[in-house]
C-alpha cells in the first residue's frame, strides 16, 4: 500500500475513534436476530399488509422470509431518474419469485441542477441532500423492514439516500442507478454554442436545438459531472454491482442488473445467512477508496463537501486535508468532459470501472480488503456484465485500456496528482478543479473585481466591462447566505473572455458545477461571506493571486489595512423568500461550513445548534 494512503487512513481512523464507536454501538442496540416485523403488534402489521395481494400477505405473515424496503427519488422531471418508474415493480416480482417481499417506504425529492440551475430554485439545492436524508429516514423507521434498496443518480440525491442509509446502518443496503442516456451531440460542440449564445452570436433557438441534441432521452447526463462521479464512488465502496453504473438506460441489460441487484440484496440479509449491513460495509477504508477514485477519475468538486456530509452520517470525520493528501499522489487516470472530450459511455465501453479499479489495485492506492455487497475484496468489481442467451453473466473485466486516450495507466497517467487540490493562504481555505485547466491557467495574479451575486457579473459581461485581466470574487454565496447555489452559468461569459487571451479566475464561497472545467476556479471557500469570512474584506481593484502549483490563494494587501476594513455586508432579504426559500430559513441558519459537508446533522447524527 502507498504510505500516504495509509498514513490518511489512519488518520481518520483516530480521528474518528470517539464518534465511530457511538455510532457502531447504536448499530449493535438496532441489530435484530429476527425480521423485523415480528416486533410490531398485529394492528401494525395489519396495516403494512393491508394493500399487498393475498400471496404477499402470506408471506409477510409466516415472519420467515425478509421484506425489503425500497427507497425511491423516482420522478419524470429528471431524465436520469424517469427510468426509475417501472423498478419496483419489477423488484417487487423478483423478490417474490425468491420467497420475499418489497414495499416502496418512502418516495425522496429529486430536483434537476440542470433545470434550475442559474435561478431562484438553485438555492434549494445543496439542503435538498439532508432533506433526501430526513425523508429517507422516515419511510425506513416503520421499522418492518430487514435491507433496503436505494434508487438514485443525481447530485444531491445519493448522498442524501446514503446519510439516510447509514443512520439504519444495521440494515443491508444496495443502491441501484438507471444508467445513462446513449451519447448525443458533443460536449465540446454544446459548450462551443454556449459561449457563442453569451456573446450574441447565435440566438436563443439556437441554443435550444443544441441543448436538446444534448439532453435528449430518458437517462443520466452523460458527462462526468456529479451525478457520474455518484456512480464511481458508489462503485468505489462496494455499494452498487461491479461496472455497472455506466450500462444504459432502458436496456435488457440494465433490467437484468436490476434484477440481480434484488437478489443479492436478500443474499446480505439473515435470509441467507449471510447477514450484511451496510455498516459493516462503509468503513473508513471505504471513504479513503472513495476519495482515490474521486481524484483518479477528475470527478466532480461538490464531493469535496458530499463525501464529508456522507462519512459524518456513519461517525467518520473527513477534512480537505485528507483530500489534499490522496490527490498528491493519485495519479489523475481519465480525461472525460469537462476534463476531456469523451462521455461516460465511452468510458465504458474503454473499460470503464474495472480498468480504474485494476489500475488503482495495482498501483497500492485503494484498499483491497473491504467488504462490498458483491464479496469481500475490491477485486470483485474488476468484471464486466453482459448478456449471454438473453441471462446476465459477469466475466473477467478488462484491466487494460482499451483506448488510451480515454483511460491511462498509473505508469502513463494525464497528469501525476489527482483532479483536485486544497488552495490556503490569507482569506481562507478553498477547493479547486485542476484537471481540466491547461498549464497556463495554473496562476494568475490579477486585480478583484467583486460581486454580491451572478447577475452582478453577468451585467458587467454584456456591458462589456470585463475586457482584462481580473479575478472575479463573487461572495455571499454560502449555505448560511443563500444555500450555496452552483454558479456553473458565470462559465460560458468567463470563458469567451479567457478564450480572447485575457487572465481571469473566480474566487467564491459558493459552488461550481460538477461540468465545470477550464476556468479556474477557488470555490467552497471557508469562512464564507456572511459569517464574516475574509472574503466579504476584498475591494476592487485588490490584487490577488492564484498559485495551483503551489497550493497558495494570496491576496496581496498589506495585513494592517486589511484587517482595518469592515466586513462588506450585502442585503440577503431576496434570498429568504418566494420558491420556497423561506422554508429553508432554519436549515440556513444551522448549516455547516462547506469543510464540515455543508450540513445540519452532527457527527453523530444530531441537529446542530
Amino acid at each position: 500500500m502507498n504510505k500516504t494512503i495509509l498514513e490518511v487512513t489512519e488518520n481518520i481512523i483516530n480521528r474518528s475513534k470517539a464518534s465511530r464507536e457511538i455510532y457502531l454501538n447504536r448499530v449493535k442496540e438496532a441489530s435484530s436476530k429476527e425480521v423485523n416485523r415480528s416486533k410490531v403488534g398485529c394492528s401494525n402489521l395489519a396495516h403494512t399488509i393491508a394493500p399487498m395481494s393475498e400471496v404477499e400477505k402470506e408471506a409477510m405473515s409466516n415472519m420467515e422470509t425478509p421484506n425489503i424496503a425500497i427507497v425511491t427519488s423516482y420522478n419524470d422531471m429528471l431524465s436520469a431518474h424517469e427510468p426509475f418508474s417501472v423498478y419496483p415493480s419489477l423488484i417487487k416480482r423478483t423478490l417474490l419469485n425468491e420467497g420475499a417481499t418489497a414495499q416502496v417506504a418512502s418516495g425522496v425529492p429529486a430536483m434537476c441542477d440542470g433545470v434550475t440551475q442559474g435561478f431562484e430554485g438553485m438555492e434549494l439545492s445543496l439542503f435538498s441532500r439532508d432533506n433526501i436524508a430526513m425523508g429517507t429516514a422516515i419511510g425506513l423507521s416503520h421499522n418492518v423492514y430487514d435491507g433496503a434498496i436505494y434508487l438514485g443518480v443525481c447530485d444531491k440525491i445519493v448522498p442524501g439516500l446514503l446519510i439516510g442509509a447509514l443512520s439504519f446502518g444495521h440494515l443491508p443496503a444496495i443502491f441501484m442507478p438507471a444508467g445513462p442516456m446513449p451519447s448525443g451531440i458533443s460536449n465540446k460542440k454544446k459548450a462551443l454554442v454556449r459561449q457563442e449564445y453569451a456573446q450574441g452570436k447565435v440566438d436563443k433557438d439556437a441554443l435550444f436545438k443544441v441543448e436538446s441534441a444534448s439532453y435528449h432521452s430518458s437517462g443520466t447526463c452523460t458527462f462526468y459531472g456529479t451525478a457520474n462521479s455518484n456512480q464511481m464512488l458508489l462503485e468505489m465502496m462496494g455499494l452498487q454491482m461491479p461496472n455497472s453504473s455506466f450500462v444504459n438506460a432502458n436496456t435488457q441489460l440494465r433490467d437484468e442488473l436490476t434484477q440481480e441487484a434484488s437478489r443479492k440484496l436478500l443474499n446480505l440479509t439473515e435470509y441467507k445467512n449471510n447477514f450484511t449491513p451496510i455498516a459493516d460495509i462503509v468503513t473508513e477504508k471505504s471513504f479513503v477508496n472513495a476519495i482515490v477514485g474521486l481524484m483518479a477519475t477528475g470527478g466532480s468538486t461538490n464531493h469535496t463537501i458530499h463525501l464529508i456530509a456522507m462519512a459524518r452520517a456513519a461517525g467518520i470525520t473527513l477534512n480537505w486535508d485528507d483530500f489534499n493528501m490522496i490527490s498528491e499522489v493519485t495519479p489523475l487516470l481519465c480525461k472525460l468532459y469537462p476534463n476531456g472530450t469523451a462521455d461516460v459511455n465511452h468510458f465504458r465501453d474503454a473499460g470503464g470501472m474495472s480498468v480504474v479499479i485494476h489500475e488503482l489495485i495495482e498501483a497500492g492506492l485503494v484498499h483491497e480488503d473491504v467488504n462490498t455487497i458483491a464479496g469481500f475484496g475490491l477485486k470483485n468489481y474488476i468484471v464486466e456484465p453482459s448478456l449471454n442467451d438473453n441471462k446476465l453473466v459477469f466475466s473477467k473485466g478488462a484491466t487494460v485500456s482499451r483506448d488510451k486516450d480515454i483511460i491511462s495507466s498509473v505508469d502513463a497517467p494525464f497528469s501525476s496528482e489527482g483532479g483536485i487540490t486544497l488552495l490556503e493562504g490569507n482569506i481562507g481555505r478553498s477547493i479547486i478543479k485542476t484537471s481540466a485547466l491547461k498549464e497556463e491557467h495554473l496562476y494568475i495574479k490579477a486585480p478583484a473585481m467583486v460581486f454580491s451575486t451572478q447577475e452582478e457579473l453577468k451585467d458587467a459581461f454584456k456591458n462589456n466591462e470585463l475586457n482584462k485581466d481580473f479575478v472575479a470574487v463573487v461572495k455571499f454565496q454560502g449555505p448560511k447566505a443563500n444555500g450555496m447555489p452552483e454558479l456553473h452559468g458565470l462559465l460560458p461569459s468567463l470563458g469567451v473572455l479567457q478564450d480572447k487571451g485575457y487572465k481571469v479566475a473566480i474566487i467564491t464561497d459558493g459552488r461550481m458545477s460538477g461540468a465545470s472545467g477550464k476556468v479556474p476556479s477557488a470555490i467552497h471557500l471557508v469562512d464564507e461571506a456572511a459569517e464574516g469570512g475574509m472574503i466579504s474584506r476584498i475591494e476592487n481593484g485588490d490584487i490577488i493571486c492564484l498559485d495551483v502549483k503551489n497550493k497558495k490563494l494570496k491576496l496581496e494587501v498589506k495585513a494592517e489595512e486589511f484587517i482595518k476594513r469592515s466586513v462588506k455586508a450585502t442585503d440577503l432579504s431576496k434570498n429568504r423568500y418566494n420558491y420556497g426559500r423561506n422554508l429553508f430559513s432554519n436549515v440556513r441558519s444551522t448549516t455547516s461550513n462547506a469543510e464540515e459537508g455543508a450540513t445540519i446533522f452532527d457527527i453523530i447524527g444530531k441537529e446542530r445548534g
